[in-house]
Parts: structure tokens; sequence; C-alpha cells
């Protein structure tokens, strides 16, 4: 099986350790790259390799933030289809009904909680992206 590249974009520093810590304990296939804010995700798509195969956003960072970072995502044609996936703390509807609408692919709200974590995380990395339809019904990961 080939490495499947996964970039995770969030301005918290412990987010991204324990994301990287539970995506390498889930698969030695999966590889993680970490950014800590949106023009670092930017320069890193227009700039591979690794060129990857699913990207988390958070919501949340100063700058620019997950939302008009994932409008630039969008607005490239080389990654316009690329599965962007919003983490965020947020559980505000019209938030989630707004990354929608820009064009995110799924939504998964982040637990404090290490393991509800994880099995969140595992579940959206086991989904096939390239045959997944978002819908409003299935946007969501509920736990």
């Amino acid at each position: 099986m080939r490495k499947q590249n996964i970039f995770y974009t969030d301005d918290d520093t412990d987010d991204l350790n324990f994301f990287k810590e539970i995506v390498e304990g889930l698969d030695e296939n999966f590889e993680v790259y970490t950014q800590v804010c949106a023009n670092d995700l930017i320069y890193a798509l227009e700039n591979p390799p690794p060129n990857p195969n699913v990207v988390f956003l958070d919501i949340n960072m100063p700058g620019i933030n997950g939302l008009e970072a994932l409008k630039m995502v969008r607005k490239n044609t080389v990654t316009a289809d690329l599965p962007v996936i919003m983490l965020s703390t947020s559980k505000d509807e019209a938030l989630i009904d707004k990354a929608r609408l820009y064009g995110a692919t799924y939504y998964l709200p982040k637990s404090g909680d290490f393991e509800k974590l994880k099995k969140s995380i595992e579940h959206v990395l086991s989904i096939n992206w390239k045959s997944f339809i978002t819908t409003e019904h299935n946007f969501v990961y509920q736990y």
C-alpha cells in the first residue's frame, strides 16, 4: 500500500501533536504533514511534493481562518477536488453550514477526550473519499 499523505493545519501545537500521534499510531502507511497557519498550508499545496490525499483544517486560526483557507483551496484548479475535513471545537450550526457551502468535504468536531478523538479520526481516515458524496445528512461526524 502506498503512503497516504495527510496535511493538518492548526495554530494549536498541542492539537497538531495529538493528531500526529493518533494518525501515526493507526497505520504506518499514513504520513502526517503539519502546518501552523493557512499561509503555510497554501504554500505547501502550491509547492509539492508531497501531495496530500486529504487535508484536515482547523477553522479558528489567527490571520487567514480555516474557512478563508478552504475558499482558497477550492479556487485553485489543482486542489479544487481535494478532500478537506474541517476539524474544529465549534459545533455552531451556522458555522458548520458555512463550511459545507464553502466546499468542505466533511466536518469533524474536536473532542477533548483523547479516545473519542482517536475514534473519530480513525473513522474519517477509513472513508473512501474518491466515492464519498457530501450531503447535509452525512457532513458532520456524530459521536
